[in-house]
This record gives C-alpha cells, sequence and structure tokens, in this order.
C-alpha cells in the first residue's frame, strides 16, 4: 500500500513512512493511492469479530508494511477494558464503542470511554503505542507539534505521556476550550508535555501547525511529527468504528446505515467517507457544524468559505469553533477526480483567504454520490436537544453530540438506522450541561477535582517563529 499526496508533487511513500509526519512536502495530505475494499465475504466475516479483531482487520490493509505480528500486538495493547473503561452504566467495556439504542433505527456510538472522555482516544491511543514502536525500532526520536481545540490535544498528551524519545508540544486557543479540558492538558506534570496557549482561535494554532510544518527545513532538524488529523494514521484507526458501528445495528450486509457526525475539523465524517469508499454501507453521512458553519455552507451551495479568525465564533460546543477544515482537503480529492492539479488551484485559494466554488467546476453535482449532507446547530438548539434527550430517553449529551443529533433528525429515514457518533462525556462541558439541565453530570471517580490541580502552561502569541523558538530551546 503506497500513499499519495491531495497535491501531486510528493514522492508516493508506505504507511511506516508518513506515520510520524503530517502533511506531505507538497503542504498536500496523505491519502491511499487507492482504497482497500471488502467485499460480501469480508464483511460477512467481519460480522461478528470483537473490536481488537476488527481493527487488525482494517488496519493491516491500510499499514501492510508493519509485520502482522507487530500490528497485532500494538492493536491488542491498544484497544482493551482497561483502557477505554469509562462507560456507561450496563455497557462492557470489552465492546470498546458500545452502542446505545434511544428507539427504533435511532442510535448513539459510545466513542468517549477513553481516558480523556472523547472520541479523539480511540485514534489517539493507537497512535502514541505506534509512534512508540517505530521510534524504538529506528533509534529516533520526534517533537509532535499539534493544536487543538480542546479534546485532541488532550487524547494526544495522555497518549504520548512519559513515552520515550517523545516530546508534545500542544497549541491551543487562550481560554476558549471547556474548564474541564483546560484542566486535563495543563494539569499534566509529565515533563515531555509542553502546554502552549495560543492569544487566538483554534485556527490561528491550526495554521501555525501547518507553517512550521510547511518549513521543510526545520521541520527535519528538529524531527518534527504530528498527530492533529492531517496524521493519516489517525483517519485510519477511525474507520474502524465506523465499521463496528454498522455490524452492531445491522443483520445483514444487504442494510445500509447512516451516520451523523459532529463536525469541526472534518477528520472523524472523513474516515465515514474512507470506510464508505472501502465497502461499507453507508446510506448518509450527516456534517453536523455548529455556528461555525463553513462545512454546511459547503454541502449545501457548493460554496467553500473559511472564515478569518474575527469571524469564527465561540461556542457552547468549541471543539467544533474551527472555520478552516483540514481534513475537508481529502474528500475534495475523491470528489474532483482525484485530480491533483485541480487541488493545487483549490487550496491556493484556500491558503490565500478565497473562497472556492464547485458549482463552477461542474462537480458539486457529485456530492450526493458519496452520500454528504449536511446541517447546522446553534446554543439554543443545543439546549433544547439535550433537554430532549434527557426527558425522552434518561440520556445526557455533550453540547457537540447534540448538535449532531439535532441534526441527524432532519435526516432519518424509515428503514435506515441512524447511528450519531458521540464526541465526549457530558461530565467535560459541565457549564453547559448545568445550563441546559439544571445540575452537574456525572463524573468519572479518577477524574474528581481536576480543575483543583497545579496547571503548567505558557501563553504566547500566534507567532510562528516564536513557537519555533519555544520548541528550540525546549529541545537543545
Amino acid at each position: 500500500m503506497k500513499y499519495i499526496s491531495t497535491r501531486g508533487l510528493s514522492p508516493a511513500q508506505t504507511f511506516s513512512e508518513i506515520l510520524l509526519g503530517g502533511l506531505a512536502p507538497d503542504g498536500g495530505l496523505y491519502l491511499p493511492e487507492t482504497y482497500p475494499q471488502f467485499c460480501e465475504n469480508n464483511l460477512n466475516a467481519m460480522r461478528h469479530m470483537n473490536y481488537r479483531d476488527l481493527a487488525f482487520t482494517i488496519l493491516s490493509r491500510l499499514a501492510d508494511d508493519m509485520p502482522l505480528a507487530d500490528l497485532r500486538a500494538i492493536v491488542d495493547k491498544t484497544y482493551t477494558a482497561s483502557v477505554y473503561r469509562h462507560t456507561r452504566a450496563g455497557q462492557n467495556a470489552e465492546d470498546i464503542t458500545p452502542t446505545v439504542k434511544l428507539v427504533d433505527g435511532l442510535y448513539l456510538l459510545s466513542l468517549s470511554n477513553g481516558p480523556t472522555l472523547a472520541f479523539k482516544d480511540m485514534a489517539m491511543q493507537l497512535l502514541g503505542n505506534l509512534f512508540e514502536y517505530v521510534l524504538a525500532k529506528t533509534g529516533r526520536e520526534t517533537n509532535i507539534l499539534g493544536a487543538t481545540s480542546g479534546d485532541t490535544g488532550s487524547a494526544a498528551e495522555y497518549a504520548m505521556r512519559g513515552k520515550k524519545g517523545i516530546r508534545v508540544f500542544m497549541l491551543s486557543p487562550h481560554q476558549k476550550m471547556s474548564r474541564f479540558q483546560t484542566a486535563q492538558m495543563f494539569s499534566l506534570q509529565d515533563e515531555n508535555i509542553f502546554n502552549i496557549a495560543v492569544n487566538g482561535v483554534f485556527d490561528d494554532a491550526q495554521d501555525i501547525v501547518k507553517a512550521v510544518s510547511n518549513d521543510h527545513a526545520f521541520k527535519a532538524e528538529h524531527k518534527i511529527g504530528a498527530v492533529n488529523s492531517i496524521n493519516w494514521a489517525r483517519v485510519a484507526a477511525q474507520v474502524v468504528y465506523y465499521f463496528k458501528g454498522y455490524f452492531a445495528v445491522t443483520q445483514n450486509n444487504t442494510q445500509q446505515v447512516s451516520f451523523a457526525v459532529p463536525s469541526g475539523n472534518f477528520g472523524n465524517v472523513c474516515a465515514g467517507h474512507i470506510a464508505r469508499m472501502m465497502g461499507l454501507p453507508i446510506k448518509k453521512l450527516v456534517v453536523a457544524t455548529n455556528e461555525n458553519d463553513v462545512l454546511d455552507e459547503f454541502f449545501k451551495t457548493g460554496v467553500y468559505s473559511p472564515r478569518t479568525a474575527a469571524n469564527t465564533y465561540h461556542t457552547s460546543s468549541p471543539s467544533m469553533d474551527i472555520s478552516k477544515a483540514s481534513n475537508f482537503e481529502r474528500f475534495v480529492f475523491d470528489l474532483v477526480g482525484r485530480d491533483s492539479a485541480k487541488m493545487r488551484e483549490l487550496w491556493g485559494k484556500v491558503d490565500a483567504g478565497q473562497a472556492f466554488d464547485l458549482n463552477a467546476a461542474g462537480v458539486f453535482n457529485k456530492v450526493a454520490d458519496y452520500g454528504m449532507v449536511s446541517g447546522s446547530s446553534n446554543h439554543a438548539n443545543r439546549m433544547a436537544t439535550i433537554r430532549q434527550v434527557h426527558a425522552q430517553y434518561g440520556v445526557t449529551l455533550d453540547t457537540h453530540t447534540a448538535d449532531a443529533f439535532k441534526v441527524a433528525l432532519e435526516y432519518r429515514e424509515a428503514d435506515v438506522p441512524m447511528l450519531v457518533l458521540e464526541t465526549a462525556l457530558p461530565a467535560k462541558f459541565e457549564d453547559a450541561i448545568v445550563e441546559a439541565l439544571g445540575s452537574k453530570p456525572e463524573r468519572p471517580a479518577d477524574l474528581a477535582g481536576l480543575e483543583d490541580l497545579p496547571q503548567r502552561f505558557v501563553v504566547m502569541e500566534a507567532d510562528v517563529n516564536a513557537i519555533k523558538q519555544f520548541i528550540v530551546e525546549h529541545t537543545a
């Protein structure tokens, strides 16, 4: 399996060769040259697999340059009940991603049972073990530079803390995450973890990560790696739970399923797109945004118009406060027929702060062929949805999952199960839950008093050179 860049100007490489990096040298994102296909017989064989076996079956197709025994050991180490232990009452932690049936045809896919109570753990725990394996095998070190709107950062830091040969430099928008998210990251005292609160919004932090990644000399000299969903391994790991969710709510492979996905950086729903391209019978992928509705605007109009930092809203679903979705490039690459020259033209506009219109390119009508639909939510919607779901089903949603649930109801179809992908446990967004329900959400006992712990972080301006200098000073 070789991986190519969406921009078409970088050499094809193997999974292990692209594992530690983020952007390709030409500024694009990696995707398989061709998607591996799972036929009817494959799906039948996979239907009754546990999560570890399913993950190994899928990842062995995508990481086929790794010795199978080594990959198997990494997968088995990653997906264990002891890691994904924060389950709801009545759920089996061994299921890793158990489903919650709300009513016939409507389900939650529980993705937030990991150490940081967010779906990012599903991929980040695997990534941490993959990084450790490759670095030990090659005798190398890596300095991970990432950006987070709340969940990626804590998931990465909990996956990488204390690992030999790894330092993590995590950028986050200063005072724009929930108190719980902030405390999860900033309370870590591990010497290999560096938290940098950037004066700005998530997109400013993400732009810095991309700028550093595109400085090839600096990236090579300081061994810069990536854990954001620009890293292909992150997306590959997320493909697995779409298969697991599909098998959990169907009886045979003639049935289709729709997934509603809270969307900010487009990585989560991009994994669903890839699962569909690999043969999973997905009817619709419902892209749910909050007030930062750039993606909803595109799927309704064909115009992709990223907002400036000044026009990005700070909302009660802060992990989706993103107006420039990195992984959207992977989907558009398939949408334009993998035309790399076209991608360079389109993202040349994006990088210059401009919009592009795929109606003019004559390809927007192909969106329907990929099952993509969209909708948006706002603060009033999510508060009402949290109250509705709690009253009807006795289940408390976090704010992001509430956005997805609201939009999912707009696209429900008879005889097509709808799975809403859970973003996080509600404990991460306590203030919003108190506003909606008048009471605090239940919190795992091992995270009691988290906000009272000492915090270790620095505040910096959104300045690429200053961030580079900070990395240099702390890797010397």
